[in-house]
């Protein structure tokens, strides 16, 4: 267990108790403490039960040296309007949860009311940690006696939370412009220029305005599409409303020791809901 202080910018909220997640292992294991796990919503959740607890030592200290110093949190995230946050992000990480934080403060403290603002609004607290992110999820003491508040910690890529939360709010899938193949709803130059011939053929021979108007509106945003796929594909690059969005690699872990990790090029158009892509890069 670990003592330590969070921040919100500049302002302290508290002192800290922090788990990490080896020593949460480690209890587990050798049948713990009472009060020492905690669960939402009267289920407790076993963090084993989501993701392989086996943690990368190098990333696990870097997380441990982070929360030994302080916590400092720069922003929230928008309020989930359909799962938990989380079910989220038990989703998205790779490596489970990092630590668990508990605070002995009043009712009425700082981190009390950061507490039941998260509750209330489904939102989690973010701190910056370079291209990851640490969300801070709100949680209920599993001591019915200690109604303390409990954070759970979680490291994911920076942007990922926001990204995977407009599809659920939304509650659509992300567009996927795939050069190679098909994954889940993906397009290449050759289907959309394939589509945007039939279409053009059924106008062609259509006489009705209102389907020939559906058809139109149709056949532009396809031409609009492979305007985007276009520029991503001869240069690496697009330019939405005057801002020029590079691609970024992305490192896919592999699927097992008979894969190799793959490094893609990725454009993720956040407002548009596009993500643009190879999934086979060479």
């Amino acid at each position: 267990m670990l003592k330590s202080v969070v921040y919100y910018g500049e302002e302290l909220l508290g002192e800290v108790e922090v788990y990490l997640q080896q020593q949460q292992q480690q209890r587990q294991e050798g049948g713990g403490e009472d009060g020492e796990d905690y669960y939402n919503n009267n289920n407790y959740h076993d963090d084993g039960n989501y993701k392989n607890n086996t943690y990368n030592n190098g990333r696990g200290k870097m997380i441990e040296d982070v929360v030994k110093e302080r916590i400092k949190i720069g922003h929230f995230s928008q309020p989930s309007e359909r799962c938990p946050p989380l079910a989220v992000l038990h989703t998205i990480t790779s490596t489970g949860v990092c630590f668990k934080m508990e605070s002995k403060s009043m009712e009425n403290s700082p981190l009390s009311l950061l507490h039941s603002s998260c509750i209330r609004d489904n939102k989690t607290a973010i701190m910056p940690l370079g291209k990851e992110e640490l969300h801070l999820v709100a949680m209920f003491s599993r001591n019915n006696d200690r109604q303390y508040p409990c954070f759970w910690g979680f490291s994911v890529q920076a942007g990922l939370y926001s990204s995977c939360l407009v599809m659920l709010n939304l509650r659509c899938l992300g567009i996927v412009f795939d050069l190679d193949e098909t994954l889940i709803v993906a397009n290449t130059m050759r289907s959309f220029e394939d589509r945007i011939e039939a279409l053009q053929r059924k106008i062609s021979a259509d006489s009705d305005p209102q389907r020939i108007s559906g058809m139109l509106a149709e056949v532009k945003r396809y031409q609009d599409d492979k305007s985007i796929l276009k520029q991503y594909v001869e240069n690496d690059q697009v330019v939405d409303n005057g801002k020029v969005i590079k691609i970024q690699s992305e490192v896919v872990p592999a699927l097992s020791d008979n894969h190799q990790t793959v490094v893609r090029p990725l454009i993720r158009m956040q407002e548009k809901n596009i993500i643009l892509t190879r999934i086979n890069p060479q």
